[in-house]
């Protein structure tokens, strides 16, 4: 979705009102989305880390995915990671190991710092435009 270029400008009473409402939702949205998939990108390097490797398949297969009509982050395991989810939340036969919840707890300030970098940047447009990225919706977090 590219940037909407309409400005609505109206006069009432001999004063001429400019409403950007448009391009500031976009920017905002636009920010959001860049914000939530540098964080995604975190997590997931962060949970490989911490994956106990056999074969590598579950550290491979860890990826993020970010949606537009909900602006949210899911992060978890393709369907090539299958056993993932067994040692994330352990089983009878394997113990719990919650690599990618500990990820996430241990590094709060860390996803903090991120989002604010991206939301700082509303105070200058250009800036805010420079950091918007259309391109990714979904990645793998390298």
């Amino acid at each position: 979705m590219p940037m909407p270029k309409s400005v609505t400008k109206f006069s009432k009473n001999g004063v001429t009102f400019t409403s950007s409402v448009d391009r500031v939702n976009y920017t905002l949205g636009e920010l959001t989305r860049a914000a939530l998939k540098d964080v995604g990108k975190y997590v997931c390097r962060e949970t490989r880390k911490k994956i106990r490797r056999r074969t590598g398949r579950v550290a491979k297969n860890t990826q993020y995915w970010v949606r537009r009509k909900e602006t949210d982050l899911q992060v978890g395991f393709k369907p090539g990671g299958f056993y993932g989810g067994f040692q994330e939340l352990g089983t009878k036969n394997i113990p719990k190991q919650a690599a990618l919840y500990n990820s996430v707890a241990e590094n709060i300030p860390m996803i903090i710092n991120i989002e604010s970098q991206y939301l700082s940047a509303l105070e200058n447009e250009a800036q805010a435009l420079t950091m918007i990225d259309e391109s990714e919706e979904v990645g793998d977090g390298e």
